[in-house]
Protein backbone atom coordinates (compact mmCIF):
# COMPACT_ATOMS: atom_id res chain seq x y z
CA UNK A 1 0.00 0.00 0.00
CA UNK A 2 0.89 3.69 -0.68
CA UNK A 3 1.18 5.92 2.29
CA UNK A 4 -1.30 9.04 2.06
CA UNK A 5 -1.13 8.40 -1.70
CA UNK A 6 2.23 9.38 -2.07
CA UNK A 7 4.18 7.17 -4.14
CA UNK A 8 6.91 4.60 -3.30
CA UNK A 9 4.98 4.58 0.54
CA UNK A 10 6.70 7.28 1.33
CA UNK A 11 4.84 10.13 2.74
CA UNK A 12 4.81 13.23 1.53
CA UNK A 13 6.64 15.84 3.10
CA UNK A 14 6.17 19.76 3.51
CA UNK A 15 9.23 21.53 4.38
CA UNK A 16 8.10 24.83 6.67
CA UNK A 17 9.13 28.31 6.10
CA UNK A 18 12.76 29.05 8.09
CA UNK A 19 14.02 32.01 9.15
CA UNK A 20 17.23 32.41 11.20
CA UNK A 21 17.02 35.34 13.70
CA UNK A 22 20.38 36.35 14.75
CA UNK A 23 22.67 39.98 15.42
CA UNK A 24 23.99 41.77 18.02
CA UNK A 25 23.11 41.05 22.11
CA UNK A 26 21.00 44.10 22.99
CA UNK A 27 20.24 44.73 19.40
CA UNK A 28 16.49 42.88 19.88
CA UNK A 29 16.58 39.55 19.05
CA UNK A 30 13.85 38.14 21.64
CA UNK A 31 11.52 41.27 20.55
CA UNK A 32 12.07 40.01 17.34
CA UNK A 33 11.32 36.27 18.23
CA UNK A 34 8.39 37.11 20.17
CA UNK A 35 6.72 39.07 17.09
CA UNK A 36 7.31 36.05 14.87
CA UNK A 37 5.62 34.13 17.53
CA UNK A 38 2.60 36.10 18.02
CA UNK A 39 2.28 35.57 14.19
CA UNK A 40 2.28 31.69 14.82
CA UNK A 41 5.52 30.90 13.63
CA UNK A 42 7.10 28.33 16.02
CA UNK A 43 9.85 29.75 17.74
CA UNK A 44 13.21 28.23 19.04
CA UNK A 45 15.44 29.94 20.78
CA UNK A 46 19.29 29.75 21.30
CA UNK A 47 18.73 26.16 19.40
CA UNK A 48 22.52 25.34 18.73
CA UNK A 49 22.86 25.47 14.90
CA UNK A 50 23.72 21.92 14.19
CA UNK A 51 20.27 20.99 14.84
CA UNK A 52 18.66 23.22 12.80
CA UNK A 53 18.62 20.91 10.03
CA UNK A 54 17.09 18.37 12.38
CA UNK A 55 14.47 20.86 13.65
CA UNK A 56 12.95 21.74 9.61
CA UNK A 57 12.91 17.89 9.44
CA UNK A 58 10.64 17.39 12.57
CA UNK A 59 8.71 20.37 11.44
CA UNK A 60 8.15 18.37 7.98
CA UNK A 61 7.31 15.68 9.63
CA UNK A 62 4.36 17.20 11.53
CA UNK A 63 1.58 17.30 9.43
CA UNK A 64 1.46 20.49 8.49
CA UNK A 65 1.41 21.60 12.22
CA UNK A 66 4.54 23.44 12.56
CA UNK A 67 4.64 25.22 8.70
CA UNK A 68 7.22 28.34 9.89
CA UNK A 69 9.80 27.51 12.39
CA UNK A 70 11.87 30.71 13.66
CA UNK A 71 15.39 30.10 15.27
CA UNK A 72 17.15 32.34 17.40
CA UNK A 73 20.98 31.86 16.62
CA UNK A 74 23.15 33.55 18.82
CA UNK A 75 27.15 33.70 20.95
CA UNK A 76 25.54 32.38 23.76
CA UNK A 77 25.63 29.00 21.99
CA UNK A 78 29.53 29.77 21.75
CA UNK A 79 31.27 26.79 20.12
CA UNK A 80 27.85 25.58 18.49
CA UNK A 81 27.90 28.87 16.97
CA UNK A 82 31.33 27.55 14.74
CA UNK A 83 29.09 25.02 12.82
CA UNK A 84 26.41 27.83 11.89
CA UNK A 85 27.95 27.79 8.46
CA UNK A 86 27.81 23.71 8.21
CA UNK A 87 23.98 24.02 8.84
CA UNK A 88 23.08 26.68 6.15
CA UNK A 89 25.23 24.57 3.90
CA UNK A 90 23.28 21.57 4.93
CA UNK A 91 19.76 23.33 4.44
CA UNK A 92 20.89 24.64 0.71
CA UNK A 93 21.66 21.30 -0.11
CA UNK A 94 18.42 19.94 0.88
CA UNK A 95 16.98 22.83 -1.28
CA UNK A 96 14.88 24.42 2.16
CA UNK A 97 14.58 28.14 2.07
CA UNK A 98 16.16 29.97 4.81
CA UNK A 99 15.66 34.07 5.48
CA UNK A 100 18.36 35.50 7.75
CA UNK A 101 17.41 38.17 10.34
CA UNK A 102 20.23 40.19 11.51
CA UNK A 103 19.34 42.52 14.29
CA UNK A 104 21.94 45.44 14.28
CA UNK A 105 22.59 48.86 16.42
CA UNK A 106 25.40 51.17 17.45
CA UNK A 107 27.98 50.43 20.10
CA UNK A 108 26.72 53.34 21.68
CA UNK A 109 22.70 52.13 22.21
CA UNK A 110 24.02 48.90 23.18
CA UNK A 111 25.97 50.20 25.78
CA UNK A 112 23.43 52.08 26.86
CA UNK A 113 21.13 48.99 26.98
CA UNK A 114 23.61 46.84 28.73
CA UNK A 115 24.54 49.59 31.22
CA UNK A 116 20.84 50.05 32.11
CA UNK A 117 20.02 46.51 32.82
CA UNK A 118 23.09 46.39 34.80
CA UNK A 119 24.27 42.89 32.81
CA UNK A 120 27.97 41.72 31.24
CA UNK A 121 27.96 41.40 27.63
CA UNK A 122 28.38 38.05 27.11
CA UNK A 123 31.96 38.14 25.31
CA UNK A 124 33.34 40.61 27.06
CA UNK A 125 34.64 38.42 30.21
CA UNK A 126 37.71 40.43 32.25
CA UNK A 127 36.91 43.39 29.83
CA UNK A 128 34.66 46.69 29.05
CA UNK A 129 31.67 46.00 28.12
CA UNK A 130 32.65 47.76 24.03
CA UNK A 131 35.31 44.80 24.27
CA UNK A 132 32.63 41.88 24.31
CA UNK A 133 30.60 44.34 21.29
CA UNK A 134 33.46 43.89 19.52
CA UNK A 135 34.27 40.71 19.99
CA UNK A 136 30.75 39.61 18.67
CA UNK A 137 30.61 42.18 15.87
CA UNK A 138 33.88 40.19 14.67
CA UNK A 139 32.19 36.92 15.40
CA UNK A 140 28.71 37.80 12.84
CA UNK A 141 30.81 39.93 10.58
CA UNK A 142 30.02 36.80 7.79
CA UNK A 143 26.20 35.91 8.67
CA UNK A 144 25.75 40.17 8.83
CA UNK A 145 26.47 40.00 5.30
CA UNK A 146 24.38 37.39 4.45
CA UNK A 147 21.46 38.82 5.81
CA UNK A 148 18.11 38.83 3.79
CA UNK A 149 17.10 41.42 6.02
CA UNK A 150 18.55 43.65 8.63
CA UNK A 151 17.07 45.83 11.12
CA UNK A 152 19.21 48.76 12.70
CA UNK A 153 17.59 48.99 16.17
CA UNK A 154 19.80 51.65 17.56
CA UNK A 155 16.44 54.52 17.36
CA UNK A 156 13.58 51.95 17.86
CA UNK A 157 11.47 51.30 20.47
CA UNK A 158 10.25 47.85 21.58
CA UNK A 159 7.00 48.91 19.24
CA UNK A 160 9.12 50.27 16.59
CA UNK A 161 10.84 47.06 16.09
CA UNK A 162 7.78 44.98 16.31
CA UNK A 163 5.87 47.24 14.05
CA UNK A 164 8.89 46.55 11.33
CA UNK A 165 8.76 43.06 11.97
CA UNK A 166 5.06 43.40 11.75
CA UNK A 167 5.24 45.37 8.38
CA UNK A 168 7.88 42.59 6.44
CA UNK A 169 6.32 39.20 7.85
CA UNK A 170 2.57 40.21 7.92
CA UNK A 171 1.56 39.54 4.50
CA UNK A 172 -1.72 37.01 2.90
CA UNK A 173 1.00 35.74 0.65
CA UNK A 174 4.91 36.15 0.30
CA UNK A 175 5.81 39.13 -2.03
CA UNK A 176 8.59 38.55 -4.95
CA UNK A 177 10.27 41.51 -3.05
CA UNK A 178 9.64 44.08 -0.57
CA UNK A 179 11.26 47.50 -0.67
CA UNK A 180 12.16 50.43 2.37
CA UNK A 181 12.73 53.63 0.72
CA UNK A 182 14.81 55.37 3.69
CA UNK A 183 15.21 59.02 3.31
CA UNK A 184 18.30 59.88 5.48
CA UNK A 185 20.86 63.22 6.27
CA UNK A 186 24.21 62.81 5.98
CA UNK A 187 24.83 64.96 8.64
CA UNK A 188 23.50 62.56 10.93
CA UNK A 189 25.78 59.26 9.91
CA UNK A 190 24.86 56.49 7.14
CA UNK A 191 21.99 53.74 8.02
CA UNK A 192 23.91 50.88 8.96
CA UNK A 193 21.02 48.56 7.86
CA UNK A 194 20.92 50.34 3.94
CA UNK A 195 21.66 47.75 0.73
CA UNK A 196 21.99 50.67 -1.17
CA UNK A 197 23.05 54.15 -0.54
CA UNK A 198 22.86 57.14 -3.12
CA UNK A 199 23.24 60.58 -2.87
CA UNK A 200 21.38 63.42 -3.69
CA UNK A 201 23.58 66.49 -2.73
CA UNK A 202 24.67 66.98 -6.64
CA UNK A 203 20.69 68.68 -6.48
CA UNK A 204 20.62 72.39 -5.27
CA UNK A 205 19.67 72.27 -1.43
CA UNK A 206 15.99 73.77 -0.88
CA UNK A 207 17.32 74.93 2.24
CA UNK A 208 18.83 78.14 0.73
CA UNK A 209 15.88 79.00 -0.74
CA UNK A 210 13.70 81.08 2.07
CA UNK A 211 9.80 80.50 1.38
CA UNK A 212 11.01 76.51 0.91
CA UNK A 213 13.17 76.14 3.66
CA UNK A 214 10.30 75.44 6.44
CA UNK A 215 9.03 72.84 4.40
CA UNK A 216 9.85 69.06 3.96
CA UNK A 217 10.17 67.08 0.69
CA UNK A 218 6.66 65.35 1.03
CA UNK A 219 5.28 68.79 0.00
CA UNK A 220 4.00 70.19 -3.37
CA UNK A 221 6.62 73.13 -3.50
CA UNK A 222 9.66 71.36 -2.60
CA UNK A 223 9.20 68.16 -4.90
CA UNK A 224 8.41 70.63 -7.44
CA UNK A 225 11.33 72.17 -7.33
CA UNK A 226 13.70 69.41 -6.55
CA UNK A 227 12.96 67.77 -9.61
CA UNK A 228 12.91 71.12 -12.06
CA UNK A 229 16.40 71.16 -11.58
CA UNK A 230 18.51 69.58 -14.07
CA UNK A 231 19.53 66.39 -14.25
CA UNK A 232 17.10 64.86 -11.13
CA UNK A 233 14.18 63.37 -13.13
CA UNK A 234 17.51 61.56 -15.04
CA UNK A 235 18.42 60.55 -12.14
CA UNK A 236 15.73 58.71 -11.14
CA UNK A 237 14.63 57.23 -14.38
CA UNK A 238 18.98 55.94 -14.47
CA UNK A 239 18.54 54.77 -11.03
CA UNK A 240 15.62 52.98 -11.10
CA UNK A 241 16.88 50.91 -14.11
CA UNK A 242 19.17 49.73 -12.40
CA UNK A 243 17.33 48.72 -9.96
CA UNK A 244 15.14 46.80 -12.11
CA UNK A 245 18.52 44.59 -13.26
CA UNK A 246 19.14 44.62 -9.33
CA UNK A 247 15.86 43.03 -8.61
CA UNK A 248 15.82 40.48 -11.35
CA UNK A 249 19.10 39.19 -9.60
CA UNK A 250 17.93 39.24 -5.77
CA UNK A 251 14.63 37.60 -7.35
CA UNK A 252 16.66 34.96 -8.63
CA UNK A 253 18.94 34.47 -5.81
CA UNK A 254 15.65 34.36 -3.45
CA UNK A 255 16.00 37.52 -1.39
CA UNK A 256 13.11 39.58 -0.69
CA UNK A 257 14.05 41.98 0.99
CA UNK A 258 15.99 45.24 0.24
CA UNK A 259 16.55 48.63 1.57
CA UNK A 260 17.56 51.69 -0.45
CA UNK A 261 18.89 54.82 1.15
CA UNK A 262 18.36 58.05 -0.31
CA UNK A 263 20.54 60.64 1.23
CA UNK A 264 21.05 64.51 1.19
CA UNK A 265 22.57 66.72 4.11
CA UNK A 266 19.93 67.14 6.89
CA UNK A 267 17.25 64.50 5.65
CA UNK A 268 14.24 66.69 4.89
CA UNK A 269 13.74 68.13 1.90
CA UNK A 270 15.82 66.57 -1.05
CA UNK A 271 16.03 62.91 -0.25
CA UNK A 272 12.89 62.79 0.75
CA UNK A 273 11.00 64.00 -1.96
CA UNK A 274 13.18 61.60 -4.51
CA UNK A 275 12.90 58.75 -1.74
CA UNK A 276 9.01 59.53 -2.42
CA UNK A 277 9.19 59.33 -6.14
CA UNK A 278 11.19 56.66 -6.16
CA UNK A 279 9.04 54.07 -3.81
CA UNK A 280 5.85 55.62 -6.19
CA UNK A 281 7.69 54.23 -9.26
CA UNK A 282 8.95 50.86 -7.31
CA UNK A 283 5.55 50.40 -5.77
CA UNK A 284 3.96 51.13 -9.72
CA UNK A 285 6.21 48.15 -10.94
CA UNK A 286 4.70 45.88 -8.51
CA UNK A 287 7.07 45.93 -5.67
CA UNK A 288 5.88 46.04 -2.26
CA UNK A 289 7.38 49.50 -1.01
CA UNK A 290 7.70 51.00 2.24
CA UNK A 291 9.25 54.50 2.83
CA UNK A 292 10.87 55.73 5.87
CA UNK A 293 12.34 59.57 6.26
CA UNK A 294 14.72 58.64 9.26
CA UNK A 295 16.05 62.11 10.07
CA UNK A 296 12.70 64.20 8.79
CA UNK A 297 12.13 66.31 11.87
CA UNK A 298 15.33 66.66 13.54
CA UNK A 299 16.14 70.11 12.51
Amino acid sequence: MMANGAPGGEESLATPELVIISGMSGAGRSTAAKCLEDLGWFVVDNLPPALITTMVDLGARSAGNVARIAVVVDVRGRSFFDSLRESLSDLAAKGVTRRIVFLEASDNALVRRFESVRRPHPLQGDGRIVDGIAAERDLLRELRGDADLVIDTSNLNVHELRAKMDAHFTSGGEPELRATVMSFGYKYGLPVDADHVVDCRFLPNPHWVPELRPFTGTSEEVAGYVFNQPGAKEFLDRYTELLRLIATGYRREGKRYVTIAVGCTGGKHRSVAMSERLARTLADEGVETVVVHRDMGRE
